[in-house]
C-alpha cells in the first residue's frame, strides 16, 4: 500500500511538473511561432519586392520592341506628312517664283523707264524711249536693234541709258532702229576728262572697254577720272557722262562705260537738234 501510495504521489508530482513544463513549452512554441510569423512576413515582403523588380524589368524589356515599333510608325507617319507638306510647299514655291519673277521684271522695267524719264536732258531736246530687242556683238561690230514703233526718230540721235551715253542711231528700219554702240570699232566720240578738261577721242574697238586716244602727250591722266562728251563736231552735246578711266598704260588708256552695254533693256533716243541748229545758223550767215 505504501508503495502504491508513494508511486501515486510520485506520478502526481511528475504530472504537475509535466503540466508546468507543457505550459513553458507552449509559451516557447507560441513565441517561436510569433517569430516565425514575423520572419515569414519579412521574407515574403522581400520575395515580393524582388519578384516585382524582376517582373517590371522583364516587362520593360518586352515593351522595348513595342516602343520601337510605335516610334517607327510615328516616324513614318511624320515622314509621309512632311513629304505631302513638302510637295505642297514646292508647288506653292513655284507659283510664288513665277509671281516674284514677274514682279521683279516689272519692277526693273519700271525703274529703268523711270530713270530714263527722269534723266536731265539739256533744253530744246526731245526723246523717244525704245525697247532693245536684239544685240549684235562680234569681231566686226557692236550694235543694238531697238523697237520704236511709229514714233519719229532721226539718224544721228544720241542713245542714252539711265547712266550715260550708249551710242547713236545709225539706221532707221521702219519701226526699228539700229544703234551703233560706243564700243563699236566705227564709233569715234569727242570727249574730255571732266576734272582736267583734257580733250580726246573715245574710240571703240569691238570690246567692252573702248580706248581714249588723241590726247596731248603731257596730259595728266589717272585711273578713276570721269569721261564726258566734249560737244566738239556737233554730234553729241557737251557734258553727257560716258565712263571712267580704269587703266593707264604706256600705249593705251582704257575706259569703262558707265552703262552696262551687255545688258541693256531700254534706251532713250534723244534729239538735241544740234544739226538743225547748225543749219539754221549757216543759213542766217549766208543771208
Amino acid at each position: 500500500m505504501k508503495r502504491r501510495r508513494g508511486l501515486f504521489l510520485h506520478l502526481s508530482h511528475i504530472r504537475l511538473l509535466a503540466k508546468k513544463f507543457a505550459l513553458v513549452i507552449l509559451f516557447l512554441l507560441a513565441f517561436v511561432f510569433m517569430l516565425l510569423n514575423k520572419t515569414e512576413n519579412a521574407i515574403i515582403d522581400k520575395t515580393y519586392g524582388w519578384a516585382s523588380e524582376v517582373t517590371l524589368s522583364i516587362i520593360d524589356v518586352l515593351v522595348i520592341p513595342a516602343k520601337i515599333i510605335a516610334q517607327g510608325y510615328n516616324y513614318v507617319r511624320d515622314l509621309r506628312s512632311l513629304y505631302r507638306d513638302n510637295v505642297q510647299l514646292r508647288a506653292e514655291n513655284q507659283k510664288l517664283n513665277v509671281v516674284y519673277n514677274k514682279y521683279k521684271s516689272l519692277e526693273i522695267e519700271n525703274r529703268l523707264l523711270t530713270s530714263l524719264l527722269n534723266y536731265a536732258t539739256p533744253p530744246n531736246s526731245e526723246f523717244v524711249t525704245a525697247r532693245v530687242i536684239a544685240e549684235e556683238g562680234d569681231a566686226f561690230s557692236h550694235s543694238l536693234l531697238a523697237y520704236v514703233g511709229d514714233k519719229k526718230v532721226k539718224k544721228g540721235q544720241v542713245a542714252l541709258s539711265d547712266k550715260g551715253v550708249v551710242g547713236r542711231v545709225d539706221k532707221i528700219l521702219g519701226n526699228y532702229v539700229k544703234i551703233i554702240l560706243i564700243t563699236d570699232i566705227n564709233s569715234k566720240i569727242p570727249v574730255l576728262i571732266e576734272n582736267t578738261r583734257v580733250r580726246g577721242i573715245l574710240s571703240g574697238n569691238n570690246t567692252l572697254s573702248p580706248r581714249l586716244v588723241f590726247i596731248p602727250l603731257d596730259a595728266t591722266v589717272k585711273v578713276g577720272d570721269r569721261i564726258v562728251t566734249s560737244g566738239v563736231a556737233g554730234v553729241f552735246p557737251a557734258g553727257l557722262p560716258v565712263g571712267k578711266i580704269v587703266s593707264v598704260g604706256k600705249y593705251e588708256i582704257i575706259v569703262k562705260p558707265f552703262s552696262g552695254l551687255e545688258r541693256l533693256e531700254y534706251v532713250k533716243l534723244v534729239d538735241y537738234s544740234i544739226a538743225d541748229d547748225d543749219k539754221n545758223e549757216s543759213g542766217r550767215k549766208e543771208e
